[in-house]
């Protein structure tokens, strides 16, 4: 019996050292959730803007030999970008992820594309090392606090890839798997096509019932439109790779910190489980003591009327 209360109260300790662990990684994620969010709200307008204004100018027709407009590309080669996370503790994120890039995968394959990947985040590297599948580039270290620059390098990367001719190992279509932030509780895997570009449709009456599609107003370029296009079409590659890269981290904190409540909430009741469990065993110990001392008393008693 004694042994048994020893080995429930060290589980106790184990599991209350683990809440602590958990309780941490709460607070720091909380901690970090509102500047994530702000640099969000703060990207967003600006990934909406280019997003449009690159639909305007494809819908007019202008210069569209562009290779980043290409209608009907070779598609034998596909990229495709994972965003994860560079640490765990944060439920099923990347695991989300990385069974949409799979899926995503093997849609292609029945569609006799080769899906090539780019992984961003070291949670999916990992991945694919232990799994020995080939990448085409990786980048770590930036799931946390993403910057820029590196989203820059990121969009530059699969420009260049999509300009390539697919027989010299180029691609012919660009897709994002990431997680978006839509709230504290609500995290969604999405998957996007950034490559070649399509048009969003905007409407009249916004989505209200009987509202109807509206032409795009026209616009007037300087110096010239192939000039524009060529520079707009490449920043609009780079702010939404940002905007997704900042979609992701958010989601990222936010998962991370529903994923350590319930942890810390779950280890708080096991807490309590085990010391029900240790208080039994204990009244257990003492009752069997008390039995003991009141068996030996009887038989002292005994000894004593018979002498």
């Amino acid at each position: 019996m004694g042994a048994q209360l020893r080995a429930i109260r060290a589980r106790i300790r184990s599991v209350t050292s683990t809440a602590k662990i958990t309780r941490a990684q709460e607070l720091i994620a909380s901690s970090r959730i509102p500047r994530a969010r702000r640099r969000l709200d703060s990207a967003r307008p600006y990934a909406t803007e280019i997003t449009r204004v690159a639909s305007i100018l494809v819908s007019h027709g202008t210069h569209m030999n562009h290779a980043l407009l290409n209608r009907k590309p070779d598609t034998s080669r596909v990229a495709v970008l994972l965003m994860s996370s560079d640490r765990g503790f944060c439920g099923g994120f990347n695991h989300n992820v990385l069974r949409r890039g799979d899926a995503l995968a093997a849609l292609l394959r029945g569609q006799d594309k080769e899906p090539v990947f780019y992984l961003s985040g070291r949670k999916a590297v990992d991945f694919y090392r232990f799994r020995r599948r080939r990448t085409e580039r990786e980048w770590v270290g930036l799931s946390d606090h993403p910057t820029y620059d590196v989203a820059a390098e990121i969009g530059q990367t699969l420009v260049k890839a999509f300009d390539m001719p697919t027989r010299e190992g180029g691609v012919g279509e660009v897709h994002v798997v990431f997680t978006e932030f839509v709230s504290m509780l609500t995290q969604e895997t999405r998957v996007r096509r950034i490559l070649p570009l399509e048009i969003e449709e905007r409407e009249i009456g916004g989505r209200a019932e009987g509202s109807v599609s509206a032409p795009l107003p026209p616009y007037e370029f300087e110096p010239a439109p192939g000039a524009v296009l060529d520079l707009l079409l490449r920043q609009y590659v780079r702010g939404r790779i940002w905007s997704m890269l900042l979609e992701s981290s958010a989601a990222e904190h936010a998962a991370r910190r529903q994923a350590m409540t319930s942890a810390t909430d779950n280890a708080h009741e096991l807490i309590g489980r085990l010391t029900r469990r240790a208080n039994s065993a204990r009244q257990a110990e003492i009752t069997t003591e008390l039995t003991e001392i009141v068996s030996g008393a009887d038989a002292l008693a005994r000894k004593g009327d018979e002498e």
